[in-house]
């Protein structure tokens, strides 16, 4: 499985979640993905990140919004004689 950088993933062991910024293979066949977590104010990114094996990772999945059957998109804004009827 090859993550792509930028995606957000979740450690199977620990549970430590960030974004994906680096990505190592080495010459015995093992990949290692550099997490980051979220940034927080006053601490370095840098010294939080984290060197995970790629198969303790796996992809956190964002929520997909749902729509109601019945939404329109919203009221118009304009009258119709505006919009060249």
């Amino acid at each position: 499985m090859k993550i792509e950088l930028g995606k957000e993933v979740r450690c199977k062991i620990t549970g430590f979640k960030g974004i994906v910024v680096a990505r190592t293979e080495f010459i015995n066949g093992c990949v290692q993905y550099n997490v980051s977590p979220k940034w927080e104010k006053g601490k370095n990114p840098a010294e939080q990140e984290v060197s995970i094996d790629e198969s303790s990772l796996e992809l956190v999945e964002k929520p997909k919004k749902k729509i109601k059957k019945n939404e329109t998109g919203g009221k118009m804004t304009r009258g119709l004689k505006f919009r060249g009827h």
